[in-house]
């Protein structure tokens, strides 16, 4: 047991962060001023918050033997930080620079944070500075996975009519109110839970409410989440194709069977093959697929053959995970240190992706970073060329308005002139959220503002 004094200022919390990078909250303890005498680590009188976390993540390295990859970055968007130095007018050496010497980033994590930042700065630099992404959520899944911690319910069709009229109220009133203060969509995203378990039906009449409610003149993309490979049907992807959809996510998330049957999926890895073959020939532009690194009792060899066989099936994007055990799923319930051991696998399951994927003419385009995530390392999404998803980028680089509708939505609006985001969150329970839909439209009409 290591005791660690982290004096009592605003960087204690970050402190404490980047010291869980290197040990199990079982293995150190937090004394106070009494007791810092004892203590193998003392860290006082630093103000400056990089100069602290550097001299902390020294003296961890020193007693551990570790250097993680991501340095001293605990947030979860590092390419946010790397593109702030971009803007101030940093070369790339320099950014390259600054990213190892103050935060003491690997080399591959800097070259993945500089390559990302040019590549996106490409891709945004048309942009309308004005126009928002667009998020509508459908909290509901046929089963719940053991390392879920997002808004996800398990119910009878019946429950799901009342809760699409909710959000159907709040999309009527989102769509005005942004026509009215002079907002257009650049993007639209249809997520969960799985929205595709929805009927075609269902699915069709929501499709058509966000499209004739909301400015889409100048929409660039359009994306439904399929991720579950058994509520994808043929029916519902001619929905979504004869709608104008552009983009769809079928989520293997592994092709072992084991694998699926150990995290609570309740389909086989042939009905993946499958779901992926009727979207190649109802012909949806772009489809994504997202795989999962550290999954229970998975090799570095499960996750190769995993891969291989996706890459095989050609989507244009393929997400690769790294599981975040959070505290919300049934995963930590049952082993609250397994993020921590491994460690290992995860990085040779992420060496397999990249040299794969850039064989196969992918090329990453952004990341993020969660707590929690296994060997702290990140989630990547590669595509293949002028595949890149505006709406991914946008929301992990948090320069854009987000008006996110439905249980468990948060809206973010951006402020540019100060670099800022104000929060207006939905209540994530469903049912709450359909008895008090009309304060959800409120908080709405008091948070989103004209840009102007």
């Amino acid at each position: 047991m290591y005791n660690i004094y982290l004096e009592e200022n605003k960087l204690k919390y970050e402190l404490n962060e980047l010291v869980k990078m290197f040990l199990k909250p079982s293995e150190f303890q937090l004394v106070g001023e009494e007791e810092k005498h004892a203590a193998q680590i003392t860290v006082e009188g630093i103000s400056d918050k990089n100069r602290a976390k550097r001299f902390l993540f020294d003296r961890l390295r020193e007693i551990t033997d570790k250097k993680p990859d991501w340095g001293t970055l605990t947030g979860v968007r590092p390419a946010k930080l790397a593109m702030e130095h971009f803007r101030q007018g940093h070369t790339p050496d320099e950014v390259r620079s600054i990213l190892k010497e103050t935060y003491y980033l690997s080399d591959e994590k800097t070259e993945l944070l500089v390559e990302l930042c040019l590549l996106q700065r490409e891709i945004l630099k048309d942009c309308d500075p004005d126009a928002v992404g667009i998020y509508a959520g459908i909290p509901f899944c046929p089963t719940r996975c053991v390392y879920c911690s997002f808004t996800s319910n398990q119910v009878k069709y019946e429950k799901i009519p009342p809760y699409l009229r909710a959000l159907e109220k709040e999309i009527d009133f989102v769509g005005q109110h942004l026509k009215n203060i002079g907002r257009k969509a650049e993007s639209i995203y249809i997520g969960g839970g799985t929205p595709t378990t929805l009927n075609p039906q269902d699915l069709d009449q929501l499709i058509c409410r966000l499209q004739s409610t909301i400015d889409v003149s100048g929409l660039r993309e359009f994306t439904v989440e399929a991720g579950r490979p058994d509520t994808i049907t043929e029916e519902k992807l001619r929905v979504i194709k004869d709608r104008g959809v552009d983009r769809i996510s079928i989520n293997p998330q592994s092709m072992k069977q084991r694998t699926l049957d150990l995290i609570g999926r309740s389909h086989t890895p042939e009905e993946i093959v499958k779901a992926f073959r009727k979207a190649k020939e109802v012909e949806i532009p772009v489809i994504n697929a997202d795989l999962i690194t550290g999954l229970p009792e998975e090799t570095p060899e499960d996750f190769d053959h995993t891969l291989q066989q996706i890459i095989e099936l050609a989507p244009e994007n393929i997400t690769v995970h790294t599981l975040a055990v959070k505290r919300a799923s049934r995963l930590i319930e049952q082993d609250a240190d397994y993020h921590y051991r491994q460690g290992e696998v995860v990085r040779q399951m992420l060496a397999i992706a990249s040299q794969r994927l850039r064989q196969a003419g992918y090329h990453p385009y952004y990341m993020y970073r969660q707590k929690h995530m296994s060997g702290n390392f990140e989630n990547v999404g590669w595509c293949k060329p002028k595949t890149e998803s505006i709406y991914n980028i946008r929301i992990m680089e948090e320069d854009q308005t987000i008006v996110a509708m439905g249980a468990g939505g948060i809206s973010k609006m951006y402020y540019p002139a100060e670099n800022r985001l104000e929060r207006i969150p939905n209540v994530s329970n469903y049912e709450i959220y359909i008895e008090r839909i009309d304060e959800m439209i409120e908080r709405k009409r008091k948070g989103i503002t004209s840009p102007y």
